[in-house]
């Protein structure tokens, strides 16, 4: 690509090193775009302008590929360009990152199959010029499998771009921690978190398979130049390690600090944690407003691990925030009441706000009471992670509240929750022969049967996926009802987009938008509760919050909005931090129980999913360490500005 083409672009040469004070703890180049749509957009125009003068050149191009849900909107993108803009993939040859060992290239999660159903089936690229690990060779052949996979991207000249994903572990492809900066291509036994974060897809951490032929990290960095992409606030923390945080293999994506040209593209949740815009005053002046002041305070209580009011003129010196009491003109003691007022303001044991209070420094305003409430939940149990003790205050308090599960989650459900059903009714109906029971017998050996014809990973047929989704309504009923609500007051959607697709394959549509507006027009609601927001764009809690976002802004929506305010909460998604909280809802050990007790009526949640309650208690244990009251657990939230 000419220097001309990629000057100031995403794929622009250097050292790989950011170059301005705000950037300065960053090692390795990091571009911030506002979401991952506009981060695509312009990397597959890159790309495309390097294929296309290559093509001018009678040349090839080899690009490196990566799998997941994080490239997914670069490969549709790149899927426009050729189908809108003609853009040909004749000269282009791939190979990608790595495949699961023991899939079969037909199964539904191998990784050929996703590459073929994201991009290489909808663009002209020869077959002969895509290359995938292969994980169906025997095990006494696959080091030289991957000897001969590392041969043939030297043949082909060496990778010239690498597209990569970040994995929680750090990881690219599958170079799980303890990776070497020089490994080659490979077998790797799959992390534990890798695995989970995988179950989903598999219908079970059970189903994840244990090892995969990955690139190795050596590999990798000999491609010339490099894009990392990130998106969503989960990503943020382990994007700010392996940026800012020292080379290491427990960290493989940290390793790109060594390449002069690889680069990290992240939305603006992915860059979250990063210094310059977690704690920008340590980069650089800033414009002290009060919201800015207050997360100053709260960093510095945390660093100096004093209370609030604690707090003295030479913490501020000492930590680097001198800048702070110098442009208030004010002691670090009035400094330190202003801040600590603010967060103690966030605290309400009255969700819905309090009836005949003055709410001047309440999170939720006093009137109408009581409200009509609408809580959306993606899937079933993302409500009761992220508010179940919040559901309860809301409705001990006397509000209208409305339970809405945007999807069926029937995707979560493994098969042993449908066979075990279908196994009961079948030996009751062999208990009560004669007795109008053949038809049920006939249900459930064609439930038997189905899953036996699609064996241990394939697609459930709808008949499957509708039996699976009436389980998990019974479990969110009886989940329901430990937070006070009645069956009339849950309904589910099924949105089509998550009935007719699978996980990271999602393709929502109009029928999607027209179901959320629906419902808000039904409910016209005084207050919403959703999640999804800071999500990864391709997972579905994402999706449905920005169908829920699309339907609240829509022109058609009726004059309640305007009266309407929307409360964000982290279901699966990373908690909020003690500065970001405007709303923290506090929980008694009882409530909390309760919580816990809801979630466990999932038989498909994780391990991380039932342990989830403790991350209300680190907020609490935050909120203490502030100075302010100690509480069991604390529920947090923060107002969406649309």
């Amino acid at each position: 690509m000419s220097n001309s083409q990629i000057k100031n672009g995403i794929l622009e040469g250097g050292s790989g090193k950011q170059g301005t004070q705000q950037e300065r703890f960053e090692k390795v180049r990091t571009l911030v775009r506002p979401d991952s749509s506009q981060a695509c957009v312009e990397l597959a125009s890159e790309v495309a302008a390097l294929i296309r003068e290559r093509q001018a050149e009678s040349k090839n191009v080899v690009l490196g590929l990566a799998t997941g849900s994080t490239p997914v909107p670069f490969y549709r993108e790149l899927i426009r360009l050729h189908k809108e803009e003609g853009l040909t993939f004749s000269n282009v040859i791939t190979f990608n990152l790595d495949e699961y060992y023991g899939l079969t290239r037909d199964h539904p999660e191998s990784y050929f199959r996703f590459m073929h159903d994201q991009l290489f089936d909808y663009v002209d690229i020869p077959a002969e010029q895509i290359h995938i690990p292969d994980g169906t060779v025997a095990m006494e052949d696959v080091y030289d499998s991957c000897l001969e996979y590392e041969r043939k991207i030297e043949a082909a000249g060496g990778l010239d771009l690498q597209i990569l994903g970040i994995g929680r572990t750090g990881h690219i492809g599958f170079n799980e921690p303890g990776s070497a900066a020089d490994s080659v291509t490979r077998m790797i036994t799959l992390d534990r978190v890798t695995r989970q974060d995988a179950a989903a897809d598999f219908l079970g951490v059970a189903n994840v398979p244990r090892s995969a032929i990955t690139m190795g990290v050596g590999t990798i960095l000999k491609a010339r130049r490099i894009v990392l992409m990130a998106w969503g606030s989960n990503k943020s923390e382990i994007v700010r390690e392996a940026v800012e945080g020292e080379m290491t293999d427990r960290v493989s994506a940290s390793f790109l600090q060594s390449h002069q040209n690889a680069v990290f593209l992240v939305d603006k949740a992915a860059s979250s944690h990063l210094t310059r815009f977690r704690f920008p005053w340590l980069v650089g002046p800033v414009d002290w407003s009060a919201d800015m002041m207050s997360r100053a305070v709260v960093w510095l209580s945390n660093k100096m691990g004093k209370p609030i009011l604690k707090l003295v003129d030479e913490d501020y010196n000492e930590a680097g925030a001198g800048e702070l009491l110098a442009s208030t003109s004010e002691v670090a003691y009035q400094v330190n009441i202003d801040a600590f007022n603010r967060v103690q303001h966030t605290i309400s044991g009255w969700p819905g706000g309090k009836p005949g209070a003055d709410d001047t420094n309440r999170p939720e305003r006093s009137t109408p009471h009581p409200k009509r409430v609408l809580v959306l939940s993606p899937e079933p149990a993302d409500v009761f992670i992220g508010m179940g003790g919040t559901l309860d205050r809301l409705k001990e308090q006397g509000h209208d509240v409305t339970l809405v599960f945007q999807t069926s989650g029937n995707l979560r459900v493994g098969d042993a929750a449908a066979l075990n059903f279908a196994r009961v009714v079948l030996e009751m109906g062999e208990e009560n022969k004669g007795e109008g029971w053949s038809v049920q017998r006939e249900y459930a050996e064609s439930i038997i049967n189905a899953l036996r014809e699609k064996g241990e990973f394939g697609s459930d047929p709808e008949l499957v996926r509708r039996l699976k989704g009436m389980i998990l309504r019974g479990e969110t009923r009886d989940a329901g009802s430990d937070c006070r609500l009645d069956a009339d007051e849950i309904r589910f959607l099924d949105l089509p987009f998550y009935e007719k697709g699978r996980y990271r394959r999602f393709q929502p549509a109009n029928e999607d938008r027209a179901g959320i507006a629906e419902i808000l027009e039904e409910i016209r609601p005084d207050i919403i509760f959703a999640t999804g927001d800071a999500g990864d764009p391709s997972s579905n809690q994402s999706i449905c919050f920005q169908l829920f976002a699309e339907a609240f802004g829509s022109e058609s929506a009726g004059p309640w909005r305007k009266n309407c305010n929307v409360w964000l909460y982290r279901g699966r998604d990373q908690a909020y931090e003690a500065h970001e909280i405007e709303m923290a809802v506090p929980m008694s050990p009882d409530q909390l129980g309760q919580k816990v007790g809801a979630i466990r009526k999932f038989m498909s949640t994780d391990d991380d999913d039932v342990s989830s309650p403790a991350r209300n208690q680190e907020i609490a244990s935050k909120y203490n360490d502030l100075g302010l009251a100690e509480y069991e657990a604390i529920e947090a939230f923060r107002k969406w500005s649309c």
